[in-house]
């Protein structure tokens, strides 16, 4: 009994220190938070330095995360939303909820960054991902006219749902809705995020999945499998840039601060290739693991400005949507 007495109250003693530590709620995408993402490393090397709590809450993908946060306005627990991106910053300045950052950082990004509120954690371009024996079409043309079937995600609630839109959008422009209707019978299915949209590729229920140049190099590195390729289309590539943002109602202002410089150092960019399977922001000292070097190379970048993105957004997603009901 005396022995349990002890073990109860250091039992206690834990909990009340831990209850004494400050804790920074962090919005995020589901991937970024599992097992397998950046999310454990990032966790526990940013609390080896804030003797905080770090509380990394998933909310499905990307573009859902704008969607919560219009929905719990000034009562949001989110200290820091991490994971929207230059197609959404307009629309999430727009909101009022977000603060200016103070962060500096040798960015090693393809673009100049001067955004004063949104801090950039990494980069990629979006692609189609298929087998490597599958003959892969050249760009979208071609892709509408083969049996090729693909998986997309929607721009309503997927960060990569709306760059494909912007991508096609940038491409083709007064044409996109013709692609659109071409493209619509080799959809397989539209899933809500990325994760289920690659899993069930994965799982083989399509030849291509809307995903990043950047994903083959999971297989090669975590699985020393060389059997899934990015499909390098001839009319370019859209560019994402994610980010992260401090609300401007945030009770630990000066804790999210820090977790924002903590974002572009080494110790966080260096997590993010291996686990978020994206180019970092700032190249980590270390530089990028091999692997990365097999990449596709876009010949060209796509990339609207932000104010562009917000002005076309709507448009190009009435045009999917239109194609997709016929």
């Amino acid at each position: 009994m005396k022995h349990l007495a002890i073990a109860a109250g250091i039992l206690a003693a834990t909990s009340a220190v831990a209850a004494d530590k400050p804790q920074l709620t962090v919005y995020t995408y589901d991937s970024f938070v599992s097992d397998w993402g950046p999310g454990p490393k990032v966790e526990e090397a940013f609390e080896a330095e804030c003797d905080c709590d770090l509380n990394l809450v998933g909310v499905e993908d990307g573009a859902a995360l704008l969607s919560r946060l219009r929905l719990e306005g000034k009562n949001t627990d989110a200290d820091i939303v991490l994971g929207l991106d230059t197609n959404l910053i307009t629309a999430a300045k727009e909101t009022g909820l977000f603060a200016p950052h103070s962060v500096t950082a040798d960015y090693t990004l393809p673009v100049d960054w001067t955004d004063t509120v949104f801090v950039p954690y990494d980069w990629g371009y979006f692609a189609f991902v298929h087998n490597a024996d599958l003959p892969a079409p050249a760009n979208f043309r071609a892709l509408a006219d083969s049996d090729t079937k693909i998986i997309i995600q929607d721009p309503r609630s997927s960060t990569p749902g709306l760059g494909l839109l912007l991508w096609v959008k940038a491409a083709y422009g007064e044409d996109a809705p013709a692609i659109w209707a071409d493209l619509a019978d080799n959809i397989v299915t539209v899933t809500k995020g990325w994760s289920e949209a690659y899993g069930l590729f994965l799982e083989g229920e399509a030849d291509m999945v809307l995903s990043y140049t950047t994903s083959p190099a999971y297989h090669v590195i975590a699985e020393e499998d060389a059997s899934k390729a990015a499909a390098a289309f001839d009319e370019g590539h859209y560019m994402q840039v994610e980010v992260a943002a401090k609300l401007a109602n945030s009770e630990q202002s000066e804790l999210a601060d820090q977790f924002l410089t903590f974002m572009v150092s080494d110790k966080f960019q260096q997590i993010i290739p291996t686990t978020n399977w994206m180019y970092p922001a700032v190249t980590p000292s270390s530089g990028l693991p091999e692997g990365f070097d097999t990449l596709v190379t876009p010949q060209k970048s796509l990339l609207f400005d932000q104010e562009t993105a917000a002005s076309v957004r709507d448009q190009a997603l009435s045009e999917w949507l239109g194609a997709l009901s016929q």
